[in-house]
């Protein structure tokens, strides 16, 4: 199992979630990213496309605006 960090900061939707489905093309399954956001948009748009997809989501606030987005590859 390996972890990537996805560093979207200052980007703004839909840019964080096409990188995030770019990445996980090619990660395996029971692989994790890591993905950093500071937009809203991104907050729901990001965790609602991997759970509708069947992955494990996770989110955590960083600082006050900042959040990672902690997806599991499942399939």
């Amino acid at each position: 199992m390996a972890e990537y960090k996805l560093d979207c900061f200052g980007e703004a939707c839909p840019l964080p979630l096409v990188k995030t489905q770019k990445k996980m093309e090619t990660m395996n399954v029971g692989d994790v990213i890591v993905v950093e956001i500071d937009h809203s948009c991104a907050m729901k748009n990001i965790p609602d496309w991997a759970r509708a997809a069947g992955h494990n989501v996770d989110i955590e606030e960083i600082n006050d605006g900042e959040w990672e987005v902690i997806i599991e590859k499942t399939k």
